[in-house]
């Protein structure tokens, strides 16, 4: 038995599925920063509508009740805004970081804590906020 017989076919196919494993390890990869990418817009289109919007209700209706409104949409758009930039700043580094270590061939484990779970945070907190400021001022 010559050792080319000796090599276990096996290994060979265990060596193509590993470098497709992978290959579509890399593409969830990607697909996930898209997704984080289009929350992060989101976070951000809505923060200008809500400045726009309530532009237009204080510049209609010129009441001091209609130019509150409008600040308090300011702060409201400015900390959604920098949601949005936060997480799209914080899922590049976390795309980035992964990618290195599965092309190092690396673990790829989970966080320990989620991005998903930051910005889940972030926005309950601004909502919590946005609803505080509505009944105490």
């Amino acid at each position: 038995m010559t050792l080319k017989e000796s090599v276990d076919p096996r290994t060979s196919l265990a060596a193509d599925r590993t470098s497709l494993a992978k290959y579509r390890t890399q593409l969830a990869l990607d697909r996930t920063l898209l997704a984080w990418i289009r929350t992060a817009l989101t976070f951000a289109t809505f923060g200008f509508g809500l400045v726009g919007f309530f532009r237009a209700v204080a510049q209609t209706y010129k009441t001091p009740e209609a130019v509150q409104l409008h600040q308090a949409a300011i702060h409201m758009g400015v900390a959604l805004v920098l949601i949005g930039i936060t997480a799209l700043l914080l899922s590049v580094i976390s795309h980035g970081v992964a990618l290195r270590k599965l092309r190092r061939g690396e673990d790829v484990r989970l966080s320990t804590w989620p991005l998903s779970i930051t910005v889940a945070a972030l926005g309950s907190i601004l909502g919590l906020y946005g609803l505080w400021s509505l009944f105490y001022r």
